[in-house]
């Protein structure tokens, strides 16, 4: 089986959504979640906070730089994750048609590189 990340994308005003309007997303995720977890895919996922709540750490130059707010300013970024197991890029793409509409946002497909042989 392959890993894969299943990355939700969306505007970051979603944040502002009333809990009571979100309701019927979170307990449509929850039934998905459960569903991963009895076939064996699920590895780990969960939601995000806020993009502003974020830290980003460069210490490329052997300088270590920390700065508030996202990586990268745009109008949608990552508010929440799936890692999965599935046999093939196809399976990966239909649980993350299931994801997305229950979560009620896009989602990112993308697989985790393969550990080299050694």
């Amino acid at each position: 089986m392959t890993q894969y990340l299943l990355a939700v994308h969306g505007p970051e005003d979603v944040y502002d959504t009333p809990l009571e309007d979100m309701q019927a997303a979170f307990e449509a995720v929850d039934k998905f979640n459960q569903k991963i977890q009895a076939a064996g895919q699920w590895v780990f996922g969960g939601g995000l906070e806020r993009p502003s709540s974020a830290t980003v750490v460069d210490n490329t130059e052997g300088k270590n730089v920390v700065t508030d707010g996202p990586y990268l300013e745009g109008k949608e970024h990552i508010g929440g994750f799936w890692v999965i197991d599935a046999p093939d890029l196809d399976a990966a793409l239909a649980l993350a048609a299931e994801a997305s509409h229950a979560c009620q946002g896009t989602v990112e497909v993308r697989p985790f590189q393969s550990e080299p042989e050694g």
